[in-house]
């Protein structure tokens, strides 16, 4: 150990002793490291972090194999089941789980009146919290006997967040009462602040148990519905199961489950599907995740190109202790002279090394936590910030450990070895020439040099594609104007109206918002585009074969929609009054429906047949107008076939949120003023929220814009490091070469000449690293296929862009050094030593 500290004294000193050159190692490495850090942290947040439970190993995940077949309403983004099914599970344990439990999520308004506030919820079986071995640190959780049919609302279990938000951190607050979408119920415990729930980036804030959901559905139950697939399954493993063994016995038991629970409106040409369907066992230590499925891949890509951003730091500061190393050729002869051993030797310079790089990577962890946060903000949208935890972890710190040893390896070896190999004579009568002047050892910086410039054309590649991609989605034409639209949701559960009302009740609503001074259009939807929503369904021509027809997606809509949306009209005319429950069926089609129905130009008038539902039979419609295409679930997919089916001949009313878009040029806060008096004047039970339609199309850019923002912040600092590096190689050439331009110059060279001869070398660098850039970027380009929109990796406008940007700039910085070359006075530069 006494040499190891000796050599960690020297190095301290000898680097307090150079603080420029210190300066910019910690600055590059810190950067490097802490970009490296930062998105592994959200990596290990989102994907590698177990979940905060009891052995969290031992939960697995209960869906199904293949969804062929599966016909209803899908309530969730996850895999999900009925609540028969649950319950044969639930009743039938399978011998390979301890326990088995189910949970969904859901949106609560806490609020008793008025405005909305939103608290993330979940509907829960009785055994979940015990199951997950999570224990309250206040009053109790919920048990089998609160989680039966008929509950009503028994209780509510919140969340640590919860009680300090909403409750005030108040120890009596078991027993209080809350309001739950309306309906006050009893506080009866708390979890701890450790668990946020199962789904990775959404912490919850109130749960329930899933027996309450027909008190808060508004009297709709899921319960008994065979077509509502809505809850999540997960078991704990009995010791000594695997998922193999767990898999192999839900197989078995799986046609018992299925044909106990068939739906009696399951449509019969599914019914074969839903008995042969298969349930499975897979991992679920890690809890699911929305923000996992989306950014997953894009994180780990980001990964990627912050790690070559980390190789061009390393190569940059190689090439600067390959500098520091022609200064010190006197003190290393020195060493090697009074006996020091090469091994000695090389151990001091790597332990300078090493020490930079532990101070890279501490003042890293500290940009990391900033940088980590910063990217947060890009997956957040108004109202809704994702749950991450970003404390470091042992994965985190030994990450930022690993790249720590890494990177002083790979910019420190080198230099350390080469100065190993001085030998003592030739170092004690060398000047500043001599160590570094040598051909092998210029060789080794203009290859760095290279690498540099190779990695940060690939870098500037990806931020090209990524902004250009984003710029795309942001210029394409989602076949109807969203600016200046306003969404107001409102929320009918509490009006209490009988079914023959309701639909007359809603166009009344719609009428007196239509009245509104500043209002141009209203019109209300059953489904908003571009949310990711949707429902699709066979169609075919009435009198055809439905083997020839085709998969269409369907919206449910009122008059004025198309005007409001301000989608074109080709033909036939808007839904009115005609059109109404007892009326024949209409629909309005897209130019994409009757092109691949082959209904011709003009389709009005024909007639198709929709494909039997749960909830409606098989039935004919007849085509009363067509419409200009539009995108439909999101803005990346291209023009689908879209029906558009009557509000007011929907008599189902299943969802007492209305969702009304508003078109108008008024000021956004007076607007939603004048709509908030307008439905307290219709009814004050009735309770408003709103969201600019501008704002949806954002949310769904997320993503686009987290890629093009980072890849673009990393592309320029390569492109940055490596003109650093270009820059200091021509300036190390001209002063290696002071003597020689002298002798050219003394010999008739003019300034143009030299000039010439600088710029050709710098050249040649770029050359050869333009030229490897390029072969980079086409091999690592397909990796970012799936993330790119109207554009290929390959895209020859982007690679020449990103060419001709860095031989610019890069070329620039070079003629700084090359003008000063040009300039030296032949005198001094024969005499330059």
């Amino acid at each position: 150990m006494s040499p190891l500290l000796n050599d960690i004294r020297y190095g301290v000193r000898t680097l307090a002793r150079n603080p420029g050159f210190t300066t910019v190692a910690l600055l590059s490495l810190a950067l490097g490291i802490g970009a490296n850090t930062a998105i592994f942290q959200l990596l290990d947040a989102v994907r590698l972090r177990t979940l905060p439970v009891s052995r969290p190993q031992e939960i697995a995940e209960l869906r199904l194999r293949d969804t062929t077949g599966q016909r209803g309403s899908q309530q969730s983004g996850f895999p999900v089941l009925t609540n028969a099914i649950w319950e044969q599970i639930r009743d039938q344990r399978p011998a390979a789980f301890s326990g088995v439990f189910a949970w969904a999520e859901d949106d609560f308004n806490t609020a008793p009146t008025g405005e909305v506030r939103h608290a993330s919820g979940l509907f829960v079986s009785g055994d979940f919290f015990h199951v997950l071995g999570v224990e309250p640190v206040l009053g109790r959780v919920f048990s089998a006997t609160d989680d039966r049919h008929g509950c009503g609302l028994p209780g509510a279990v919140v969340s640590y967040a919860f009680w300090q938000r909403e409750l005030g951190r108040d120890p009596a607050a078991v027993g209080r009462k809350i309001t739950v979408d309306y309906n006050p119920v009893e506080v009866i415990g708390v979890t701890p602040a450790s668990f946020t729930g199962l789904d990775v980036g959404q912490s919850f804030d109130i749960a329930v148990p899933i027996c309450s959901q027909p008190t808060l559905g508004a009297g709709y139950s899921f319960l008994d519905d065979g077509t509502i697939w809505w809850l999540s399954l997960m078991g704990r493993l009995e010791p000594g199961w695997t998922l193999e063994r767990a898999t192999a016995e839900l197989g078995s038991a799986s046609p018992g489950i299925f044909e106990a629970t068939l739906p009696k409106n399951y449509p019969r040409e599914n019914v074969k599907d839903y008995l042969h369907f298969k349930l499975t066992a897979n991992p679920a230590g890690t809890g699911v995740s929305w923000l996992r499925e989306q950014y997953e891949n894009p994180l780990w890509m980001l990964l990627a190109t912050a790690g070559l951003v980390l190789l061009i730091a390393c190569a940059n500061l190689a090439n600067l202790m390959l500098a520091r190393a022609s200064a010190r050729e006197r003190e290393i002869g020195v060493r090697l002279a009074l006996g020091a051993s090469r091994r000695r030797l090389v151990q001091q310079l790597m332990t300078e090394s090493l020490l930079l790089a532990v101070a890279g990577a501490g003042l890293g962890l500290v940009l990391a936590r900033a940088l980590s946060r910063f990217m947060v903000t890009f997956l957040s949208t108004e109202g809704n910030t994702p749950f991450l935890d970003l404390r470091p972890d042992w994965r985190v710190l030994g990450f930022t450990a690993g790249v720590a040893i890494v990177t002083s390896v790979l910019f420190g070896l080198a230099p350390a070895a080469r100065a190993a190999r001085l030998a003592p004579s030739s170092a004690m009568k060398s000047s500043a020439r001599g160590l570094t002047a040598g051909r092998e050892r210029f060789s080794l910086r203009r290859a760095l040099v290279a690498t540099q410039v190779a990695l940060s054309l690939v870098l500037l590649v990806g931020a090209l594609l990524f902004s250009r991609s984003l710029h795309n989605l942001l210029t394409s034409n989602p076949g109807f104007e969203p600016n200046g639209l306003l969404i107001t949701y409102v929320d009918l559960t509490h009006v209490n109206l009988p079914s023959e009302r309701r639909v007359p009740y809603k166009l009344e609503l719609l009428d007196r918002l239509r009245a509104i001074p500043g209002v141009d259009s209203v019109a209300d939807v059953g489904i908003l585009p571009l949310t990711g929503s949707g429902t699709n369904n066979a169609v075919w021509n009435e009198g055809s074969d439905r083997s020839q027809g085709m998969t269409s997606n369907f919206n449910w809509v009122s008059r004025d929609y198309f005007k409001t949306m301000r989608i074109p009209f080709f033909a036939g005319r808007d839904f009115d009054n005609r059109d109404m429950p007892a009326s024949p069926a209409v629909a309005i089609v897209n130019r994409a429906f009757a092109r691949k129905l082959g209904l011709g130009a003009n389709p009005v008038g024909k007639r198709f047949r929709r494909e039997a539902t749960p909830s409606d039979p098989e039935m004919p419609f007849e085509i009363v107008g067509l419409v200009g295409d539009t995108k439909y679930r999101d803005i990346h997919r291209g023009n689908e076939p879209i029906a558009y089916l009557a509000t007011s001949q929907d008599t189902r009313f299943t969802n007492w949120w209305v969702q009304i878009l508003i078109r108008s040029n008024e000021p956004l806060a007076a607007l939603t003023a004048q709509v908030k008096q307008t439905v307290k004047d219709i009814n004050p039970a009735m309770s408003t929220e709103f969201e600019v339609f501008q704002s949806t199309v954002r949310n769904g850019l997320l993503r686009e814009r987290l890629m093009a923002t980072l890849s673009g912040f990393f592309g320029l600092l390569a492109a940055l490091l490596a003109i650093v590096g270009l820059y200091g190689v021509m300036s190390y050439t001209v002063a290696r070469r002071t003597n020689e331009i002298g002798i050219r110059m003394t010999l008739g060279a003019g300034g143009g000449e030299i000039l010439g001869m600088m710029l050709r070398e710098a050249g040649i660098l770029l050359t050869v690293g333009l030229g490897a850039g390029l072969l980079l970027a086409l091999a690592g380009g397909t990796a970012a296929r799936t993330l790119l929109f109207g554009l290929q990796p390959y895209d020859p406008l982007t690679l020449a862009a990103a060419a001709l940007l860095l031989a610019a700039v890069a070329l620039a910085a070079s003629y700084l050094p090359a003008r000063r070359a040009a300039r030296l006075d032949p005198m001094t530069a024969l005499r330059y030593e």
